[in-house]
């Protein structure tokens, strides 16, 4: 029966692409076809192997010691904060991220990532059939950032058409950053964070082959990778730091607003229909909960937590999973942690929508004009690595 409803959710997430899609004919099948196939083979390779498990202890074990190293600097400078026993997410999970943008700072003077990110993306264009541009940016986008990725291809910014641009941002919606991986993990398994990260890359490009199908001609396919100024390695690194930390204190901050918010509504929503706005939000969830693998009793609390994570964003609703007594099934918990790792949500369009504008006004009045379009398709990649997640439990 799962896997029936799992092929059924394929195939529904695929219409509802195609429905928006801007060029139903342009639309090529075999690329869609061997990048889904991707998702399973590595999905499966991730979840259910030994070499899969050994990969993925062998990372959360690099990103446990690099948090370890981190917190000896948070406590350096605000031990004694904390009483005896108590945990405080600033200080435990988000300002780990300013020494962890330290880290990609280092490596990006020293070109290590440029080069990693340059031949992956050539490596994935030759099986996502677009263009270098497009592949780059997916891989750049999950380990710079939403925003910081386009200052790399500011060159070429101005230059692409609409429908290149709306690829783009759909890559960077659809992704997360490397520098707050570390944080996930500490709310969510490891194991899960790390095949959302490699779903994401192709399920990003699956949603813009469908809602926004074209082809590179091999003239233009031209890729232009700004460096930026030459700065020393302690200008970098300064740099990088400082960025970690307006991350941190900017997440922080939505973190603040979003919770009291969502407190504030679920208490008018009690107090006028005797039911919470989470609530709510968790039933009229609950149908596309069930589809994409989770069983009928769990759906509507699963069905809260993605809904959470969409009108807030992902922070709100991982802590709200880490924190609360669901008593999910293993199947459950996979399927919402995939689901939850990815910028895909409101926020985010005014994130990207800036981060475009301050390099190219007219681009950004574009990426602001797609915007909802945008969210549209990047969660529908969460649900379609969702599925395919559900369909290997």
């Amino acid at each position: 029966m799962k896997y029936l409803i799992g092929i059924l959710s394929i195939f529904v997430i695929y219409a509802l692409a195609v429905l928006v899609s801007n060029n139903r004919k342009n639309i090529r099948y075999r690329p869609l076809g061997v990048m889904l196939l991707c998702q399973f083979v590595m999905a499966l390779l991730l979840l259910k192997t030994d070499a899969g498990n050994t990969g993925i202890a062998a990372v959360a074990g690099v990103f446990g010691h690099l948090l370890a190293y981190a917190n000896e600097g948070v406590n350096f400078v605000f031990g004694g904060l904390l009483n005896k026993g108590e945990i405080s997410f600033f200080l435990s999970v988000l300002l780990p991220i300013v020494f962890i943008s330290a880290l990609i700072g280092i490596l990006q003077h020293w070109r290590i990532l440029g080069f990693i990110i340059k031949y992956i993306g050539l490596g994935l264009s030759k099986i996502n059939g677009m263009g270098r541009l497009e592949s780059y940016n997916a891989v750049a986008s999950a380990i710079l950032g939403q925003s910081e990725v386009f200052i790399s291809v500011k060159k070429q910014l101005g230059l692409l058409p609409e429908h290149r641009l709306y690829t783009l941002c759909t890559s960077a919606m659809s992704t997360v950053s490397m520098s707050i991986i570390g944080a996930y993990m500490v709310m969510l398994e490891p194991r899960y964070v790390v095949t959302a990260l490699v779903l994401n890359l192709f399920g990003g490009f699956i949603m813009a082959s469908l809602i926004n199908p074209y082809q590179v001609n091999p003239q233009e396919d031209l890729l232009d990778v700004s460096e930026g100024e030459k700065q020393s390695f302690f200008e970098v690194l300064s740099e990088y730091i400082l960025d970690g930390f307006k991350v941190a204190v900017i997440v922080g901050a939505m973190l603040i607003g979003f919770i009291a918010l969502i407190a504030m509504a679920n208490a008018i929503f009690t107090a006028l229909f005797g039911i919470s706005f989470q609530d709510i939000l968790g039933y009229l969830f609950s149908p596309l909960a069930f589809l994409i693998g989770v069983p009928w009793h769990e759906a509507v609390q699963a069905g809260s937590l993605m809904a959470t994570k969409i009108v807030s964003n992902e922070f709100v609703a991982m802590l709200n999973f880490s924190q609360g007594d669901f008593n999910f099934s293993e199947r459950t918990v996979a399927i919402i942690s995939v689901f939850m790792v990815s910028f895909a949500n409101f926020s985010s369009i005014g994130i990207i929508v800036g981060a475009i504008k301050a390099l190219d006004s007219k681009q950004g009045n574009s990426a602001a004009r797609f915007g909802l379009k945008l969210l549209y398709g990047s969660t529908l990649v969460s649900f379609l690595n969702a599925t395919v997640v559900g369909l290997l439990f």
